[in-house]
């Protein structure tokens, strides 16, 4: 007898199963360690900790009795500045042999349920860029663009604030953009120039590139020569 499409909260029975469904996502998704670890350990100890943790709220999908989706999200709030309580809906998943089947709706129907019974006022989610099938679901399902979030690695930002900290280091480098802008300006009129002048024009604007690689190259840390900021 076919079972169908079921929702549940998680047990501790199903992480195995919920661990199995996030690889899976991973490797759909191929961002990597954007959206989560690859060790099998790590994940179990992740996903048990939001399962037992106060607002931790964890959703299995099954499709004829087999693991098919899954919802992590958090009750988050009253904090120091604001007394809404919102869920915070940080990753919906469902098998893609197991779309079109209702369990994507199913799933947001229980957190629904779950966020009104927390006190929730309102719902979060941040898909990850690129993940334009999600997007297009939650913005049918009536979700609007509220913020815009930026990232970075704490060592980037331990080098980035140590180089810039430099005295006068960030201004002439400044300066010196500043001048090869003025000469990019000029381009076109010494381009059309006689020989000479525009020879003249060729000269100065080799000089100030290379000052300015110059003053990046001091920039960058002695460690490597290759670091993208």
């Amino acid at each position: 007898m076919r079972i169908g499409a079921q929702v549940r909260g998680a047990q501790p029975g199903d992480l195995d199963s919920l661990v199995a469904l996030v690889l899976t996502a991973r490797q759909e998704a191929g961002v990597g360690s954007q959206l989560c670890t690859d060790d099998s350990a790590r994940l179990h100890d992740q996903l048990g900790t939001l399962l037992g943790m106060p607002g931790g709220r964890v959703l299995l999908a099954q499709l004829d009795g087999e693991p098919a989706g899954l919802m992590l999200a958090r009750i988050v709030g009253p904090g120091p500045f604001t007394d809404v309580v919102a869920m915070d809906i940080e990753a919906v998943y469902v098998r893609p042999d197991a779309r079109r089947r209702g369990l994507g709706r199913a799933m947001l129907l229980a957190a629904v349920a779950m966020a009104e019974e927390a006190g929730a006022t309102e719902l979060y989610s941040s898909p990850l860029p690129g993940a334009r099938g999600m997007q297009r679901f939650l913005a049918r399902i009536g979700f609007a663009p509220a913020a815009s979030h930026r990232a970075v690695s704490t060592a980037v930002l331990q080098r980035r604030l140590a180089t810039d900290h430099v005295p006068g280091t960030a201004r002439r480098l400044e300066d010196l953009i500043a001048r090869r802008r003025q000469v990019r300006g000029a381009r076109q009129v010494a381009d059309e120039a006689p020989a000479p002048a525009a020879k003249a024009a060729d000269q100065s604007r080799s000089s100030i590139t290379m000052q300015v690689n110059r003053a990046v190259q001091s920039k960058r840390p002695p460690s490597s020569s290759t670091t993208t900021w």
